[in-house]
Order: structure tokens, then sequence, then C-alpha cells
């Protein structure tokens, strides 16, 4: 059973919302047929989980500020320290704003890596590569 099962996500301008987070999702192997049902649009990955965009039900509310209650970011885990920054481009190029450029963050540990973007709504995510240690004659190394 996955870890959950969909995420929903209040948003100002659906179509706005829609070019940023079409490019990411899609790199992350997400598929969306771009159809708005029931006020939102919703990606999926092998038919499970699912990220549901909703159109906000009034105009002119204030985008999430990062440290207020509520939202902090999701962390999207990939493969390797090229996908961290490959991701960071695409998000750059929908018009995502670079928090933190891709970067080792040692205080999580040696291996980590990776970078933070935030939409025009104010929602922070992640893409962070942390591989597990490797085991040599038996021993972390």
């Amino acid at each position: 059973m996955p870890l959950f099962d969909h995420l929903g996500l209040t948003v100002e301008s659906l179509d706005r919302a829609f070019a940023q987070w079409d490019p990411v999702l899609r790199a992350l192997g997400c598929e969306s047929n771009g159809v708005e049902m029931e006020g939102g649009l919703a990606w999926s990955r092998d038919g499970e989980t699912e990220l549901i965009l909703y159109r906000a039900p009034e105009p002119g509310g204030e985008p999430h500020r990062y440290g207020t209650i509520g939202w902090q970011h999701l962390a999207f885990a990939v493969d390797s320290r090229a996908e961290v920054e490959r991701l960071h481009g695409i998000a750059l190029d929908a018009g995502w704003t670079s928090v933190r450029d891709p970067k080792p963050f040692p205080r999580f540990s040696e291996r980590y890596y990776a970078s933070f973007v935030e939409d025009d709504n104010g929602i922070r995510i992640e893409f962070m590569v942390n591989p597990p240690r490797r085991a040599v004659g038996g021993v972390e190394a």
C-alpha cells in the first residue's frame, strides 16, 4: 500500500499552475490528461498515487509564505545528482523560482544532494537524492 493515496493543492490560477507543474511532473514519470474535473487537474504515476491541483474557489488569495503554518515542502526522491540538476532546470524553464540551487546538504548526510524550487503560489518542492551507504567488506563505508 502506498504511503499516501493523493495530495491536493489549491492554486490561484489553474492554467498557470498547470503550465508550471506539468513539465516537472511529466519529467518525474507522471501523466495527466489535462482535463479539468471537479475544479482540478490530476497527475498520476502508474495509475496509483495522484497529485491534484484545484482551482481556488475565490480569486485574489495570497500565495502561501514559506515558514507560516501549513505547507512546508514536498520532496521528490530521484536516482542521481544529475537528475536533481535536470529537474531543477526543467522547473526553472517552467517558471518556478529557485530557492536553493542544487548542492550537497551535509547536515542531513554526506550523500544528500538536493535543490528547492517554488511556484507562483508559494508551493515549495525539493528534488533530492540520498543514496544508501555502500557496504565494504560487510562494514558501512
